[in-house]
């Protein structure tokens, strides 16, 4: 049995430099989006700050990703204007990197890690619409590999930072002592810290000095990100830009659907369509909203439920948590790179989905078992990981790639990804850890039932379309990846 037919595979050879350059961009924006949260006590002394204001600096990032994601879809005109909006952002970062080690106040630093998230963001969209552009109803396997890379680049990316962080504390206060900060502590609050400063009431015992000298190696790291992410700036990619240039009147964008998501809120652009146009648009931007929410709600607070009665997990043991999880994303998009082309879409999000409940439910059960916390942990990150590239890929053929569904659903899993943390963080410190898990729990049911609504308005909307005008053909389109 072959891998791939031959089709898929003569697509990949007619598109293949675009699309290494598309992945590959990705796996330098997985580098840097994970790379914040090894760092950030590091950070803290460079600028001589505190645990309260250091995490001003995870929302800065937070936040211009997401207007990134919203206003990418302004610079896909052309083929040509894409690949350089690509080289442009890689290399923006690139340089923030370089000068985050010189950033000696945290309002700098802030200011430097929103431009970089303004730059992710635009990377964000554009790799995801561009891809769609290019493989349309075969485009499912090409983002489920496209996300398994910035899955690849969020593992290596700690691996990178992790021989320059500090194993103790990383400023030498007039008063200190070889006690005051053992690397035990500093363990537990590296781990914290991850999900974006969620527990910081819980830990805002240990002591942390913000004056005096500062004894630290991280800026050597950023440096070493900074240069691997030149990589897609290099001389390959220029050539690329040179190429799409020659082509550039040929390769002009027909589909004005494919903008940022101010402009798809345009009411002049969207008159006549029906109703099911706008709910399938909401809808799968509210699966993806939960979805991609309880990725970064789980990889955040993890840690912090497993070292909370009753488990009361070791420091240690419990940071390995979070890499299980995001390896297991990683293997389960690399899964599904094959699985998304032997089955349909809305088979893989209704067994992703049903996967995701049960997982979150038995952990909910079996709340007092370590073991099972791994094991659910790794069982989850593999049912969850194919959700967004295979919500993208189905609402996109669905809507016949002429609509805004790739910047809409991209924009709201940003979205997701940082207002539900911060919902399940507050709840977590007002109700206790346990309330961790059932936020995840109820979130999971609401995605299921939102996606069994959207099946149920995508048949009406088919349906709705049965009647075209003259001239029209008649013959659905198959789904993406069908079997």
């Amino acid at each position: 049995m072959k891998l791939l037919d031959e089709r898929i595979w003569a697509l990949f050879k007619c598109h293949w430099k675009y699309t290494l350059t598309y992945w590959s961009v990705f796996f330098s924006f997985g580098l840097c989006i994970a790379f914040l949260g090894p760092t950030v006590l590091d950070l803290r002394c460079q600028t001589h700050s505190s645990l309260q204001q250091i995490t001003w600096v995870f929302f800065s990032q937070q936040f211009f990703l997401l207007v990134g994601s919203s206003l990418g879809g302004l610079f896909k005109k052309t083929l040509l204007s894409s690949l350089w909006t690509l080289f442009s952002c890689s290399l923006i970062i690139s340089l923030v990197f370089s000068i985050i080690p010189l950033c000696n106040h945290v309002s700098l630093l802030s200011v430097a890690m929103a431009i970089a998230g303004l730059a992710m963001g635009v990377i964000d969209t554009i790799s995801n619409l561009q891809l769609v552009k290019l493989y349309q109803r075969d485009s499912a396997t090409f983002l489920q590999a496209l996300h398994f890379f910035i899955g690849v680049g969020a593992l290596v990316s700690p691996l990178v930072a992790d021989p320059f962080l500090s194993d103790d504390s990383c400023v030498l206060g007039s008063n200190w002592t070889l006690n005051s900060s053992s690397a035990s502590d500093l363990g537990h609050l590296r781990n914290s810290l991850v999900g974006q400063g969620g527990a910081i009431a819980n830990i805002s015992q240990y002591p942390l000095h913000t004056e005096g000298a500062v004894i630290t190696r991280v800026s050597y790291a950023f440096w070493i990100i900074a240069l691997i992410n030149r990589l897609p700036c290099s001389s390959p990619g220029t050539r690329l830009i040179e190429r799409a240039d020659s082509r550039s009147s040929r390769l002009e964008d027909r589909d004005e659907g494919h903008q940022s998501f101010f402009y798809c809120c345009n009411l002049a652009k969207l008159r006549g369509r029906p109703a099911t146009f706008f709910l399938l648009h909401a809808l799968g931007g509210a699966v993806v909203f939960i979805t991609d929410g309880i990725i970064g709600s789980y990889a955040g607070f993890v840690y912090t439920y497993a070292v909370s009665p009753p488990l009361l997990m070791g420091h240690r043991t419990a940071g390995y948590l979070d890499s299980i999880f995001w390896a297991s994303i990683t293997v389960g998009r690399l899964a599904f790179i094959y699985l998304s082309y032997r089955y349909s879409a809305p088979r893989l999000l209704a067994v992703s989905l049903l996967g995701v409940i049960l997982v979150q439910c038995l952990l909910m059960i079996f709340y007092t078992s370590c073991v099972f916390l791994f094991i659910g942990t790794c069982v989850l990150g593999l049912c969850i990981s194919s959700v967004f590239p295979s919500m993208l890929a189905f609402t996109e053929d669905i809507l016949d790639y002429k609509g805004c569904a790739t910047t809409v659903l991209v924009t709201s899993a940003s979205t997701g990804e940082m207002l539900l943390q911060l919902i399940i963080g507050s709840v977590i410190d007002s109700q206790g850890s346990y309330s961790f898990l059932l936020c995840c729990t109820v979130t999971s049911f609401i995605s299921f039932c939102l996606f069994l609504l959207f099946l149920s308005v995508q048949r009406h909307h088919r349906n709705g379309q049965t009647d075209p005008p003259q001239g029209t053909d008649l013959k659905e389109k198959p789904q993406p990846g069908g079997s």
